[in-house]
């Protein structure tokens, strides 16, 4: 495909775009190889996404009117700076549409928009094996938190913490 024949544009989800978000985390989750962690369903994700207390927002790529890829992000907060954040949580562009920009564009999307809304920083996480994402956001200008180790408490530690 000649990228000079993409159309790309990346455009906020709608309540409508749930079957299409949870196929692509999916599809995340097989490249991944995660496919047996995702327990998520089109009804947890219509509330978490578009419910009463949105958890999460998402924006979809689409090229030439078909959709291409999406970017799920939340705000967090950085006590140092005193302001909130962007958080990519996940980042999935369908493997044909992968090498032309789609996920640059989506990536310049999310950083538009923590800048728009006062954000400190944009930061995400990535899979230590994943060389080529590691070398792409690298070119990007994003640099590795090599000092920092995420800790996660989850399923049965989560409720034993929370029971203490």
């Amino acid at each position: 495909m000649d990228m000079t024949d993409l159309a790309i544009r990346i455009e906020p989800a709608t309540e409508r775009d749930v079957p299409l978000i949870l196929q692509m985390i999916r599809d995340l989750a097989d490249y991944e190889k995660m496919s047996d962690q995702v327990v998520a369903t089109e009804p947890m994700l219509r509330d978490a996404l578009f419910g009463a207390s949105p958890g999460a927002e998402v924006i979809i790529a689409h090229v030439n009117d078909r959709p291409a890829g999406f970017a799920l992000f939340f705000h967090n907060f950085s006590t140092f700076l005193g302001r909130r954040g962007l958080y990519l949580e996940d980042l999935f562009v369908k493997p044909e549409h992968r090498g032309h920009g789609v996920g640059a564009r989506l990536l310049v999307e999310l950083a538009r928009i923590a800048l728009a809304r006062g954000c400190g920083r944009f930061e995400w996480s990535v899979l230590d094996w994943n060389a080529p994402a590691i070398g792409f956001y690298k070119r990007l200008g994003a640099e590795p938190m090599d000092a920092w180790t995420v800790f996660r408490v989850s399923g049965a530690a989560l409720e034993k913490l929370g029971s203490g």
